[in-house]
């Protein structure tokens, strides 16, 4: 099974689009949006800071003609805190079919963006340590972001 800089190179060998999700008043339920601050300002291109409505930038990020749309997103899987996972659409339908902190689920995103063209979606996420409205990320939480941010400025800028 390739690791996740091999995933994510494959994304960034193509036209790829990230997405930040999440709700910054819940603690680590901001760190995709977290995360996509902090790509914009590293100057990545194609990066969306969607929030809690990511319905409202999906047709926009198709248009685009993206190969790839990545989802940046806390979720529940069931890992230790700070750990990540990366899906493809199937698995997030598989695994976030309607429960989610956001209007619509992952899973039904993820079916809209591969219904209306060519742009694959994938979800990059990170097992949240605490939703408390504390309105700042875990140290777990800000650690990983850390990390995910150093790896996707490295492959943006290689790609």
């Amino acid at each position: 099974m390739p690791d996740l800089r091999e995933q994510l190179g494959e994304c960034f060998r193509g036209r790829a689009c990230l997405m930040g999700l999440g709700n910054i008043d819940y603690g680590d339920d901001g760190l995709g949006v977290k995360l996509a601050e902090k790509l914009v300002a590293a100057g990545v291109p194609d990066v969306i800071v969607a929030g809690t409505m990511p319905e409202r930038f999906i047709d926009s990020a198709i248009a685009d003609d993206f190969d790839y749309l990545i989802f940046l997103d806390a979720v529940e899987f069931g890992a230790q805190a700070g750990s990540v996972v990366f899906l493809n659409a199937e698995e997030m339908a598989a695994r976030f079919p309607q429960i989610s902190t956001h209007k619509i689920s992952l899973g039904l995103l993820a079916k809209l963006v591969e219904e209306k063209g060519r742009t694959k979606a994938r979800l990059l996420g990170v097992q949240p340590e605490s939703l408390r409205s504390t309105g700042e990320l875990s140290p777990v939480a800000r650690d990983t972001l850390d990390i995910l941010s150093v790896m996707i400025m490295e492959l943006s800028n290689n790609s």
